[in-house]
C-alpha cells in the first residue's frame, strides 16, 4: 500500500464510506457509532465500521479506497466503556468526508468549503461546526443528497 494513515474515522454507510475527520476528542467515533445505531434504528439503510481513529487512505483508479490498519480491525471507542469489538468492512470507497469541529463550518457554507481533496482526488464535504450534533447534520445531507455519489 502507498497511501498514508491517517487520523479518521470512517463508516459504510449504504455504498460508499463516510470519512470522518477532526481533532481528537471532538466525536469522530461518538459519529461513527451513531451511524452505526442509526442503521439498526432504520433510519439508515445499512451502516457498517471501516475504521475508527486510524484509517489507511489510498487513492486508486479515481477512487479513495479506506481501510482500517491492522491492528485496529473491527474496534471502535466507546467513551465509557473502552475499547469495544463490532462488526467491520476491511475496505470500501470514500464518498465523502466529515469534519468535525471544522474551523470554516457556516450556517450556509460557501462552495469551496463544501469540497476538499486527500491524496489528489476532489471529495464531497460536510464541515460541522465545534459543539453542533454532527448526526442529525449528517442524516439531512444524506436525505438531501449531500454526497453526489450515493451512498444509499
Amino acid at each position: 500500500m502507498t497511501g498514508a494513515t491517517i487520523h479518521a474515522s470512517a463508516v459504510l454507510v449504504g455504498a460508499r464510506a463516510a470519512l470522518i475527520r477532526g481533532p481528537a476528542a471532538s466525536g469522530k467515533s461518538r459519529l461513527a457509532l451513531a451511524l452505526l445505531d442509526a442503521a439498526g434504528a432504520g433510519l439508515l439503510p445499512f451502516a457498517r465500521l471501516v475504521a475508527d481513529d486510524r484509517a489507511h487512505v489510498d487513492a486508486a483508479n479515481g477512487r479513495l479506497l479506506v481501510r482500517p490498519p491492522d491492528q485496529l480491525k473491527g474496534l471502535i471507542e466507546v467513551r465509557g466503556l473502552g475499547i469495544r469489538r463490532v462488526a467491520f468492512e476491511p475496505a470500501a470507497i470514500v464518498g465523502w468526508v466529515v469534519d468535525l469541529a471544522a474551523p470554516d463550518a457556516d450556517r450556509l457554507p460557501q462552495p469551496e468549503a463544501e469540497t476538499t481533496v486527500i491524496s489528489g482526488l476532489t471529495l464531497t464535504r460536510l464541515a460541522v461546526a465545534a459543539g453542533a450534533e454532527p448526526l442529525p447534520l449528517v442524516l439531512a445531507a444524506l436525505r438531501t443528497n449531500l454526497p453526489p455519489t450515493g451512498v444509499g
